[in-house]
């Protein structure tokens, strides 16, 4: 699975969780919900990593994914129970009340639903004991202390006493607790010590049945029965639970397993034998406070002790984070269970008969609710040192994930959303940093995870977050993503996807674009609002990189550049508004600006293509009647402009090779070009060419860039008109007289368009007088003296 793949795996798992319609057991479900789903896909990940690795990802690399897969692990371990309630179970009060002979296990259970701290404490310890490193496994032995026994028997034989090289002098399995130095052969210590670490690899994962079976391979059912005595008492057949299995009820009705005795043993392994002087036969037991014992079999049964006196022993051999942190719940779970059973009393497996005669202990609402709290706050503060706390390998207390899993165990969901949310805004989580992304990752699914099964989060810090996700799968290329997660921001979606619209510029096709847009509908968004948002950001991104139109009035005769990206980019934003008609009010406003735009900058032939990509029916809309008239008289311009482009191309055709035929036929291709240029020249001269959307609304920037316009082609279109009738005065003698009334139309004030020549070159008004001069002077070609000749006949 490719780092893609990864992004697209954890879409998916969100798309369908999204599905279920707030279906929270489906949400919650412990194979097949958004935790799980989302922590196979690390797994999964890792796996590859390992498998298929090219020697290109770092230590680092793998523990952040394995930090990330083990806490959706930990979500999925404590979320359920802080969403869900179980059935009513009866109290540990509630049994001993009804049977005092219930056996211990079943209290510890009673006393652990009665608890919701507990019950969540318990969930975490098993989850650290399902994500511990795989159990290790000691070398195959042939018998119990073979090379000791040889040379024990070895010195028997030679009359030496039964013991030489200050080897033990007897078998029996506390020869070497004795304190008087003696010690096993070398080979057999060190099979003895890793017997012992591989015993608490077992129990660090939680699988004492298998360390149990171990002891029993190893030659040492002493061993296994020690450690079978950390076991709870049960016996189904005096317990009043109910059992799914009838059949497995019935065959073990009469079995009980477990330890009778178990505090006992506990008293065994932790009391210094100096002071409780046990029987012989509790010489079984190790005490992990003695000395003389090894010190990894103190550590073993430290950790199948958990108790604030052997926690000691039991942190040194804590060398991850997760070691420590299994450690301090495991006691934190030992010393509540006992605590509880000591103070509600009247167990006979605990007291005897005459805790059965006592009876149980009733506490006040009151006391209870006391004690919880008080026991809640040393559960806290217990905890709280796992932030600073040293460790040996892996990653340290400070690593991100590991803040996250203690928080997430403290439920302090918000504050940790709020953390990272700061953490992204003050720089302390770079976007340099290797580790930014699966953070982001993490923290964007557990938003949207926590917002599913309706947990409150802050809001601000969800944007954030969010926002740098989509950060994220931008630069990774997750273009088809970027919808569903935008579609989360809430109130700023709409606005969010369409920055994301933007930020595509020239590299998607319109085809494309489209289906940018539709996955924005595809996701709850509303498509016609984003597509809006889009083409406004759009067109502002590009006019602040074009600038303000300002200066003096473009060339419209020289050689046009091709479109600059800027201008492309400003050219194509239209397209956003252009796929559903219910846009088209907006997109024929764009098009007002983005053509008046280009027109004021002189880019016409930049502006013609913005009509090509414009739909048809953008010229029936008739409201506003202010926006209909502009869009209609840029309309008219580009077909006058089209027209004279013809005719130019028509006075190209004329040769002297051509015959009657031909010439008499493009002349009146040429007569009929040169009237319609006349006709729609004039008509746009005499109707107020954007002359009333002048004085209509829109600020004193489009008013600006109107008369801009104006000042631009309306004087073009006269001198162009002028010149066009006066050269074809030969073919067409009465254009001379057309050229000639065209001066009246420019001077008469109704119309007033002698007010748009500027003092520029070509515009002139001095230079069109110039020409109808020109044209005035043309009129006594044909003989005579009078020059109005030509306008009076």
């Amino acid at each position: 699975m490719s780092d893609t793949a990864l992004y697209e795996s954890s879409a998916e798992v969100l798309s369908i969780c999204q599905s279920m319609n707030d279906d929270l057991e489906g949400l919650l479900h412990p194979v097949t919900g958004f935790a799980p789903r989302l922590r196979q896909i690390c797994q999964n990940q890792l796996a590859e990593y390992l498998e298929n690795g090219d020697g290109r990802t770092t230590q680092e690399e793998l523990d952040l994914l394995r930090l990330e897969r083990d806490t959706w692990g930990l979500l999925q371990a404590v979320m359920p129970a802080r969403k869900t309630e179980g059935p009513p179970t009866p109290t540990a009060r509630d049994l001993l009340a009804e049977n005092p002979y219930t056996p211990t296990r079943t209290l510890a259970q009673a006393i652990m639903h009665a608890s919701p701290l507990l019950s969540e404490l318990v969930a975490v310890r098993e989850w650290l004991q399902e994500t511990a490193p795989p159990p290790q496994h000691p070398e195959a032995t042939t018998g119990y202390w073979k090379f000791t026994k040889h040379a024990v028997m070895q010195s028997l034989r030679i009359g030496s006493g039964g013991a030489r090289d200050g080897l033990v002098k007897d078998m029996d399995p506390d020869a070497v607790n004795r304190g008087d130095g003696r010690m096993l052969a070398a080979d057999d210590t060190n099979y003895e010590k890793g017997l012992a670490q591989a015993l608490y690899s077992y129990v660090r994962a939680g699988r004492v049945q298998e360390a149990i079976e171990l002891c029993r391979k190893a030659h040492q059912p002493w061993r296994a029965a020690s450690l079978r005595g950390s076991l709870l008492f049960q016996w189904r057949a005096i317990t009043n639970e109910k059992y799914e299995d009838d059949a497995m009820e019935e065959d073990l009705s009469d079995a009980w397993e477990g330890n009778r005795r178990r505090q006992l043993w506990k008293s065994t392994c932790t009391t210094s034998r100096d002071k409780c002087k046990p029987l012989p036969v509790a010489r079984l037991f190790i005490d992990a406070h003695q000395p003389n014992v090894s010190e990894h079999d103190r550590i073993l049964y430290s950790a199948l002790v958990p108790t604030p006196q052997t926690s000691i022993v039991l942190k040194t051999a804590c060398r991850t984070w997760e070691d420590h942190l299994w450690a301090q719940i495991s006691v934190v779970v030992e010393e509540k269970q006992s605590t509880e059973m000591l103070r509600v009393g009247g167990s006979f497996w605990d007291g005897g008969l005459a805790a059965v005669e006592t009876g149980v202990r009733v506490l006040s609402a009151e006391e209870e609710e006391a004690e919880s709290e008080e026991w809640e706050k040393e559960v806290v503060g217990s905890l709280e040192i796992l932030k600073t706390v040293a460790t040996q390998e892996g990653p340290n207390a400070q690593h991100p994930f590991h803040f996250s899993q203690l928080q997430i165990i403290l439920d302090r969901i918000g504050p940790l959303m709020q953390n990272f949310s700061d953490g992204i805004q003050n720089g302390t989580y770079s976007q340099s940093s290797f580790e930014y992304t699966s953070l982001c990752r993490f923290f964007a699914h557990l938003c949207l995870f926590l917002q599913m099964i309706d947990i409150p989060v802050p809001p601000m810090a969800t944007q954030v977050i969010l926002e740098s996700y989509l950060q994220v799968l931008e630069a990774a290329g997750q273009r088809d993503l970027i919808a569903m997660y935008a579609g989360a921001l809430g109130d700023n979606a709409v606005e969010r996807y369409a920055l994301f619209l933007v930020s595509l510029e020239l590299s998607a096709d319109i085809t494309e674009r489209r289906l940018a847009l539709t996955r924005a509908r595809d996701h709850g968004l509303d498509m016609d609002r984003v597509a809006i948002v889009a083409a406004e950001r759009t067109m502002a991104k590009a006019l602040d990189h074009l600038g303000v139109l300002k200066g003096r009035l473009p060339s419209i005769i020289a050689m046009q550049a091709p479109p600059s990206e800027a201008e492309l980019f400003l050219l194509r934003s239209i397209e956003w508004t252009t796929f559903t008609e219910a846009t088209y009010d907006t997109a024929l406003e764009q098009t007002n600006v983005i053509l008046r735009y280009f027109l004021g900058s002189g880019r016409v032939q930049v502006a013609q293509r913005l009509l090509v990509m414009l739909p048809l029916e953008l010229a029936s809309i008739s409201e506003p009647e202010e926006r209909a008239t502009e869009y209609l008289h840029y309309r008219q311009f580009f077909l006058i402009w089209d027209t004279l482009e013809r005719v130019v191309e028509c006075q190209a055709l004329e040769t002297p090779q051509m015959n009657r035929n031909t010439r008499a036929a493009w002349l009146e291709d040429y007569r009929s070009l040169v009237d319609q240029a006349h006709d729609q020249i004039t008509k746009l001269l005499t109707s107020e060419w954007l002359v009333s959307d002048v004085e209509g609304g829109g600020g004193d920037r489009r008013r600006r860039e109107l008369i801009r316009i104006r000042q631009i082609y309306v004087p073009e279109l006269i001198i162009r008109l002028h010149f066009l009738l006066f050269a074809s005065r030969t073919q067409f003698p009465q254009n001379l007289k057309r050229a000639l009334e065209l001066a009246n139309v420019v001077a008469d004030s109704r119309y007033k368009l002698y007010e748009d020549f500027v003092n520029e070159d070509g515009r002139r008004l001095g230079d069109y007088l110039g020409a109808v001069r020109q044209a005035i002077l043309g009129g006594l070609e044909g003989g005579g003296s009078d020059p109005f000749r030509i306008i009076s006949s």
